[in-house]
């Protein structure tokens, strides 16, 4: 049975994930919240689950690295230097990090880098996530991985390609960019379509999460995934083996 320390317990993806760890027939070593002892959870576990904050990443890596444990992170709305951090911790430890362990989102965004590897310029990509009200970044985690699979098929850097809040006069539309739109409000769970638009016809790819067990029960699998693994950054297309 494995032990996996949950940390960012007490949110509502932590109480997720620990139902799910229970469903999976595995053991909740502890969880941790703001201000708990990471360093104590990470040595009590055999890997380690965050879904805290960006804020708190740094910390939580530490703790990982200096108890030699795994751990997966789900936390979003992470910036450069998180991203440099994590690259750091994974030549210590193995790390997979990812803005969706939702196993249904993982195949959608290696369905969205296939359909954009083969299809062109001529055909515009746009991508639009609904959050419920509550949530703190846009775009989404989920919308930037996507983006980010669109990107790599085409084999251009995302964050040159993206188009972000459209207002007033924007102007046309310039060929070969990424547009993400970003939509709060209620309790929705997380919805998000990849548009592939062309002069008369579109293709789009959508995902709908009716509750956060999805992203609970991924995260879990990437858990069991990752132990045992050797150091380095892994991501959730390669627990489907894609």
């Amino acid at each position: 049975m494995t032990r996996i320390g949950i940390i960012g317990s007490e949110g509502r993806m932590g109480r997720a994930i620990a139902e799910a760890i229970a469903a999976a027939g595995e053991e909740v070593a502890g969880g941790i919240d703001r201000d708990g002892d990471v360093t104590a959870l990470a040595a009590k576990s055999d890997v380690l689950i965050d879904f805290s904050s960006p804020g708190a990443l740094e910390g939580n890596l530490d703790a990982a690295m200096a108890a030699g444990k795994p751990i997966v992170i789900g936390t979003t709305g992470l910036e450069e230097r998180h991203h440099w951090l994590v690259d750091t911790a994974a030549e210590t430890i193995p790390v997979l990090q990812t803005g969706n362990t939702s196993l249904g989102v993982t195949l959608l965004a290696h369905l969205v880098r296939e359909a954009a590897s083969r299809l062109g310029e001529d055909w515009d990509i746009e991508i639009v996530e609904t959050h419920h009200r509550m949530k703190v970044d846009a775009p989404s985690g989920t919308a930037l991985l996507l983006g980010e699979a669109a990107a790599k098929g085409r084999e251009v850097s995302l964050p040159e390609a993206a188009v972000r809040g459209r207002d007033g006069i924007t102007g046309k539309r310039e060929s070969g960019t990424i547009g993400f739109a970003a939509l709060r409000g209620g309790t929705v769970a997380g919805d998000h379509t990849v548009h592939f638009l062309a002069d008369s016809e579109r293709l789009s790819f959508s995902h709908l999460a009716e509750n956060r067990t999805i992203f609970a029960r991924g995260a879990v699998k990437a858990a069991q995934w990752l132990l045992g693994r050797k150091a380095g950054r892994y991501t959730m297309p390669e627990v489907l083996d894609l």
